[in-house]
């Protein structure tokens, strides 16, 4: 990771296309925001999760036709609320502020901030690295029930008043264990045993059961180590060298950190206002603010720092955060398509009931070439993540509608633009596959959202449901499969898209990825903060 000091020396002075929905009203007024359900709105990849609403990306017609029903979920899900990262853009730049802090008020007892930061005259940084909090181990609990509650209810054909998962089928003999699989990161680990906790259901059972061996029974567990250099789905940039790269790999960062002057210049001086002799703000004192502010919310609910910005300052701060995912992880970066491709892989090889013996990518073929480490037909599939990959994944299934870059130039941004992380990998956000059988093979779409309260609702039947199809959820937002590179997916309004014609349209997937060059390639990249749009990809 490069100095933080390094990354200062970048900064100097320094259009989206409208996404569908309106997502929120830009404040015409310099007044400083105040509430918090608003402001959490503007934290990018580090805002709490929230769903989407259904048709947030789109997609006109939300409901399931007539004479279908979904049959299999396949949910690659974030962990939720950490403590910062070390990282310069993150909680390094967080701890350098709070050391600043710390040593001016200890060097000097008799200087004070004041007004609204006289809470910094005896401020403590409380915060420790990268790990999974209790509020985020609550957002994966509830992540849990929730997928229970949408999928499993009617996948497992549920009892009345069935609250969650049974080990038994209703004669009583033991169902197959489902296979959950996580990363060995602490954080990604404890995400799954949260988030199990809400889906199997053994913290509510009906009669009590304490024991440590009851939470863990029902299912099995794939940990696949993080942190080396092996092939990694999951944590795909482990084996992607180039995303390591002090160029390559942090496109995103130099990007955001010439922004940061261009919107923060005027809360700055605010700051300024209310500081003592001799201690002296600058941007990345108050974009530390900013981020603290969403960190101590994360972390224990609430923070001093929230209420010091302006909507549009706020907005701001989430525009550096899209900017770094989408130069760093998406269209934006020469690795953006190979750090998703293994995922995509694996999930067409799911849905064509095939293991994969061989790897070319960050597959581990050694795990995905048997039953009990990458099982077939299994009625859902939980692999648990980081925010990059599900962005990666987005990026190597050519998902055109997130292409429209984040701005590198205009303050305010276009608050309407497609590329928002808050809406794309909150803290606990999901991407959810969901397998669908119809008995026509071009059934009716349905405008409004019904609840499928038991399997065979709505005129489904299994015997001639023979006709499948796919539809991706990013939050619970219908993703609009139409845009999917090729045209393959285009002719229908509710998002979803014949399975063979799915599979058709990734049939290119891994060539564009272009993974050995992308990945372990010699190249260089003249000018880094042009903002040069890659299509996530990079030819030898």
């Amino acid at each position: 990771m490069r100095s933080f000091f390094a990354v200062c020396m970048l900064i100097a002075a320094a259009q989206a296309k409208p996404a569908p929905n309106v997502r929120r009203q830009v404040a015409a007024s310099a007044n400083l925001l105040t509430d918090i359900s608003t402001i959490s709105q503007y934290w990018g990849q580090i805002s709490p999760y929230t769903d989407n609403p259904e048709d947030y990306f789109g997609v006109v017609d939300v409901g399931l036709p007539n004479g279908c029903q979904i049959e299999q979920a396949h949910s690659l899900q974030r962990h939720a609320n950490r403590f910062p990262t070390g990282g310069d853009d993150d909680g390094g730049n967080d701890q350098n502020f709070a050391a600043k802090v710390m040593n001016y008020t200890t060097a000097n007892p008799s200087s004070s901030f004041t007004g609204p930061l006289a809470f910094l005259n005896s401020y403590k940084y409380i915060m420790a690295q990268s790990y999974l909090t209790g509020l985020g181990a609550s957002t994966e609990f509830m992540a849990g029930v929730t997928f229970w509650n949408r999928y499993g209810r009617t996948i497992y054909n549920a009892s009345v008043g069935q609250l969650a998962y049974n080990a038994s089928f209703p004669n009583g003999t033991a169902r197959p264990k489902p296979v959950l699989r996580t990363t060995g990161q602490s954080r990604i680990e404890n995400s799954e045993i949260n988030w199990a906790l809400g889906f199997f259901g053994p913290s509510f059972q009906i009669v009590p059961d304490p024991s440590l061996a009851n939470a863990t029974s029902p299912f099995n567990v794939v940990i696949i180590p993080e942190g080396g250099t092996e092939n990694n789905t999951l944590a795909s940039y482990d084996s992607c060298f180039n995303d390591n790269d002090a160029t390559i790999g942090y496109l995103g960062d130099d990007d955001l950190f010439k922004y940061i002057p261009l919107y923060l210049a005027n809360a700055t001086a605010r700051m300024q206002q209310h500081a003592p002799a001799g201690f002296a703000f600058n941007t990345n004192d108050s974009y530390a603010m900013q981020s603290i502010c969403a960190y101590e919310t994360g972390y224990i609910g609430m923070s001093d720092f929230c209420t010091l910005f302006t909507q549009d300052e706020w907005d701001g701060f989430e525009n550096t955060l899209d900017i770094e995912y989408f130069y760093d992880y998406s269209f934006g970066n020469p690795t953006g398509r190979a750090q998703g491709i293994g995922y995509v892989q694996e999930l067409l090889a799911r849905l064509q009931h095939q293991f994969i013996t061989s790897s070319n990518s960050s597959v581990n073929s050694s795990l995905d070439n048997n039953a009990a480490d990458f099982p077939l037909n299994q009625p859902f599939y939980v692999d648990f993540t980081h925010d990059d990959i599900i962005v990666s994944v987005l990026t190597a299934l050519s998902m055109d509608y997130f292409r429209n870059p984040p701005t590198l130039n205009t303050y305010p941004p276009n608050p309407n633009r497609p590329f928002i992380l808050s809406h794309m990998t909150p803290f606990g956000g999901r991407l959810i596959t969901e397998i669908i059988g119809c008995s026509s093979s071009n059934p009716t779409a349905v405008t409004a959202h019904r609840t499928q309260y038991y399997p065979t609702e709505y005129g489904y039947n299994p015997s001639n449901a023979t006709n499948k199809f796919i539809r991706m959820r990013l939050n619970n937002g219908v993703l609009p499969l139409n845009t999917l590179r090729g045209g393959m997916c285009k002719n229908r309004t509710d998002g979803m898209c014949a399975m063979d014609s799915f599979i058709k349209s990734q049939a290119g997937a891994y060539a564009l990825s272009n993974y050995d060059f992308a990945c372990f390639g010699n190249y260089s990249i003249p000018d880094p903060t042009n903002g040069e749009d890659y299509d996530g990809t990079i030819s030898a």
